[in-house]
Formats: C-alpha cells, sequence, structure tokens
C-alpha cells in the first residue's frame, strides 16, 4: 500500500484569515493527502519544527497579509538551519504576480496565485513528491 503525501498547511504571521488555507487543506485531503494544520499566527520557527516532527513530505504556506516577502523566506531558512532543507516549500494567497520570481529566488518551489483551482495544487504536489504526472 502506497503511503499517502503528508502536507503541512500553515499561516506564518499574523494574518488572521484561514478560510483559503482550509479550502486548500480539505482538496488536498479529498485528493488523498495526510495535511496537517498548524492554525493561525505561526512564526517560522514553529512551522520549521512542525513540518520536522511531523515528517512532512511538503510545506503549504498561506498568506493574504502582504508578508509573504519577509515569512517565506524565513521559513525556508529556519527549515534550512535545522537541516530539513529537503521539504519543499510552496506558497499561496494574495500575492502579486511580480513577487512569485523573487519567492522561488529565496528557495520557494512554487507560488499558486488566487483563483487557482486546487486540483492543480494537488497535481503539482504530487508531480514534486512522486515524480507522478497526473
Amino acid at each position: 500500500m502506497e503511503q499517502k503525501i503528508r502536507v503541512l498547511i500553515a499561516k506564518p504571521g499574523l494574518d488572521g484569515h484561514d478560510r483559503g488555507a482550509l479550502v486548500i487543506a480539505q482538496a488536498l485531503r479529498d485528493s488523498g493527502m495526510e495535511v496537517i494544520y498548524t492554525g493561525l499566527r505561526q512564526s517560522a520557527q514553529q512551522i520549521a519544527q512542525a513540518a520536522i516532527q511531523e515528517d512532512v513530505d511538503v510545506v503549504g504556506l498561506s498568506s493574504l497579509s502582504g508578508g509573504h516577502k519577509a515569512l517565506f523566506p524565513k521559513v525556508v531558512e529556519e527549515l534550512k538551519n535545522r537541516g530539513a532543507d529537503d521539504i519543499p516549500v510552496i506558497g499561496g494567497g494574495v500575492i502579486p504576480e511580480d513577487d512569485v520570481s523573487f519567492l522561488e529566488a529565496k528557495g520557494v518551489k512554487k507560488i499558486f496565485t488566487s483563483g487557482t483551482p486546487t486540483t492543480d495544487i494537488a497535481k503539482y504536489i504530487k508531480e514534486l513528491v512522486r515524480g507522478e504526472v497526473v
């Protein structure tokens, strides 16, 4: 039996809105993944620690507050500092197209902007983790 892909969904910083993160979490569960949701207002350190403790395959970050350029790279760096830079980080939320290349240059594997179909996100994660083309 194939082991389920484990995804940590996190809301870094002071962003207090998690509806989008919860929708993504449910969609990933519906596609057969195991999802751990950290809740609101998490620090980069808390997110990295949870990712390691939960032995996840991917970290998904959500930002609606405009703090993504500072917060997403901090999570990538914190994973690296803990020897877990093999855990890929993806992100989404209200992120301007102009910020995508900056975030990818800082180590975020992929950014999903507002309106991306949840099936596209699930497909990308499967390809990222297992090399599956679906």
